[in-house]
């Protein structure tokens, strides 16, 4: 591909380029150093081989000349993807703009159940090594985005309020987690991840993709779209897609879209330096607090 076009496409978490030639349209990657390790990118690109043989419709690698799915370059670990062609869903902070929302959401809660579907039935090689949204993931003294409870903007009320939860919601995980869904996903099914191409739905970016309770993932779809004027409709839709594939206890939603919250709270510690950081922080925090007082009010009701 060396008469290939690349143009520089992102720059977050890792270096994305698209790559244009006559084999096709692809996503070359170079991963952030430090941000997951080279058994974890391996296993990505192999669970993601197996979602797209399954018929999802992902990044599907795509092999170097030597047959390898990941090389290291100038110390860099490198990946090729294929191009999935497609708008995102929305944008964070920006209304939806939709032609048929519920439709929509309805196929997306379809395609995440055939996601886990696929996930259930694929069976890692071994060696196979992903992060695990568990408990520990979530509540433990090192959570995979951080320990939200220290953030250094919270005053002592929110603080306490964090703390609250998070020593009733992990009582409620212990307690719970053997009888919870739990396997494979994808971890950040956020607008920004989700394309539409006509009747296609497709995701991409399974960065944060690990084993994980299978509400995180609705939790994460819905989270973002909270402030929608029609959000019931477009979350009863959701779930209806979802048990039209396969069925999922939804009776502790609740507590995963607090979850969900929290953890976007250490998320952004690291970052408190780049632009925009300081409101996302203060909406990361405010929509915490609301969550987890709602999640408290009603688990003191129970």
């Amino acid at each position: 591909m060396s008469e290939a076009s690349c143009d520089f496409v992102a720059g977050r978490e890792n270096q994305v380029f698209k790559v244009k030639g006559d084999r096709g349209t692809f996503a070359l990657r170079i991963r952030r150093p430090g941000l997951r390790s080279v058994t974890e990118l391996r296993s990505e690109l192999v669970w993601l081989d197996a979602m797209d043989r399954a018929g999802l419709s992902v990044p599907r690698p795509e092999p170097s000349a030597s047959g390898f799915l990941l090389e290291t370059v100038d110390g860099h670990q490198v990946d090729l993807v294929g191009w999935l062609d497609g708008r995102p869903l929305g944008r964070s902070r920006e209304p939806l703009e939709l032609d048929n929302p519920a439709g929509i959401f309805f196929a997306l809660g379809r395609e995440l159940a055939r996601l886990h579907d696929a996930s259930d039935a694929f069976v890692p090689p071994k060696g196979f090594l992903r992060v695990h949204w568990d408990a520990d993931g979530l509540l433990g003294d090192d959570p995979l985005w951080g320990r939200f409870w220290e953030n250094p903007s919270l005053d002592a009320e929110t603080r306490n309020l964090l703390l609250t939860f998070r020593s009733k919601a992990g009582e409620e995980l212990k307690r719970l987690s053997s009888t919870l869904d739990y396997g494979l996903i994808h971890a950040d099914p956020v607008r920004e991840n989700v394309l539409l191409d006509g009747d296609c739905l497709r995701f991409i970016d399974f960065d944060d993709g690990g084993y994980g309770f299978r509400l995180f993932d609705i939790a994460t779809a819905l989270l973002k779209n909270r402030k929608e004027p029609d959000y019931m409709t477009l979350k009863a839709n959701l779930i209806e897609g979802y048990a039209s594939v396969r069925q999922l206890d939804m009776s502790r939603l609740g507590l995963f879209m607090a979850l969900r919250a929290v953890t976007y709270v250490g998320w952004v510690v690291p970052r408190m330096g780049e632009e925009g950081s300081p409101i996302r922080n203060t909406r990361f925090v405010a929509d915490a607090c609301e969550l987890c007082s709602d999640y408290l009010r009603q688990s003191a009701a129970i």
